[in-house]
């Protein structure tokens, strides 16, 4: 595979990882033996950084729009992020609200779709079964 899709799977920024990594191709095997027994240069980069944009939002918890509506449009290293989550500014204060309303709805209507689910399965119940009609 592309050394980007192996970058994403792995959740590091392509740019930050060994040159050898960046120019060559992954194979699934290799990938594997990475997620499994990563190298010293995988940890450091998962433990500090830079992160990929999906790695910042999910460390934040944002979401990738907020990131950007937020200004933040380069990778974060983990040190900056700890910063931000230490003094948070208004705009992420304000993200991760947006977030969580966004969440807690989604859950809201999970559960309602799980209770429109048991209610029509009971009224199948109760129309299809029962035995006792006329005979011949």
């Amino acid at each position: 595979m592309k050394p980007e899709t192996a970058a994403k799977k792995l959740g590091i920024l392509l740019e930050a990882a060994p040159e050898e990594f960046r120019e060559g191709v992954v194979t699934r095997d290799e990938l594997s033996a990475l997620q499994t027994d990563p190298p010293e240069w995988l940890q450091v980069l998962r433990r500090e950084g830079p992160h990929p944009r999906q790695v910042v939002a999910a460390k934040l918890g944002v979401s990738n729009s907020g990131l950007a509506r937020g200004g933040i449009t380069e990778p974060l290293t983990t040190a900056q992020i700890k910063e931000l989550l230490g003094q948070p500014p208004q705009w992420l204060v304000q993200e991760r609200a947006t977030q969580a309303a966004v969440r807690a709805e989604k859950r809201r209507v999970a559960e309602r779709d799980a209770e429109r689910a048991v209610r029509a399965d009971r009224q199948d119940g109760e129309a299809g079964g029962g035995g006792g009609g006329a005979g011949v």
